[in-house]
């Protein structure tokens, strides 16, 4: 593996984690061992921010990946990653939120909003992946300018 797919490669990875522990996590909750909840939801949003940091490092450092494939399909991977990148978004909103609710022992408040975000962290991550294949697997592309370069030239 070359350094250019390493760190998209452990950032898919960290919301892959995420994932799998939020539901883990999810049914800890349906069992009542709430405990053991709150320490794997705590894991998730640990691998959640791992994600988000290292994609926003290789954001500004190296930059994004350019579309690899074929121009007729541009236009639908376009409206795909826009699509997954709204749902990462609210999701983070949502997951913020989810975790400051229990946090502050708002149980019913953190219940009714961690159902909806766990499920669009499921779609999000899903969405992840493919991205991911898409645009490493499937089609590799080029490399765009980091942003710093794009900045300060």
């Amino acid at each position: 593996m070359s350094l250019y797919n390493i760190f998209p490669t452990i950032s898919t990875s960290f919301i892959v984690i995420s994932a799998i522990l939020v539901a883990f996590g999810w049914r800890l909750a349906i069992v009542r061992k709430l405990d053991q909840h709150k320490k794997v939801m705590f894991w998730a949003a640990v691998a959640a921010t791992a994600f988000f940091i290292v994609y926003m490092s290789r954001t500004i450092f190296v930059g994004n990946t350019e579309w690899g494939g074929p121009e007729s399909l541009k236009p639908y991977y376009f409206v795909f990653l826009i699509f997954h990148i709204t749902l990462a978004t609210v999701a983070a909103v949502f997951g913020i939120t989810t975790l400051t609710l229990g946090y502050k022992e708002k149980y019913k408040k953190h219940r009714k909003w961690g159902k909806i975000t766990s499920l669009i962290w499921f779609v999000t991550a899903i969405t992840g992946v493919a991205v991911y294949v898409l645009l490493y697997v499937m089609y590799p592309g080029g490399h765009t300018k980091p942003v710093l370069d794009a900045i300060f030239g």
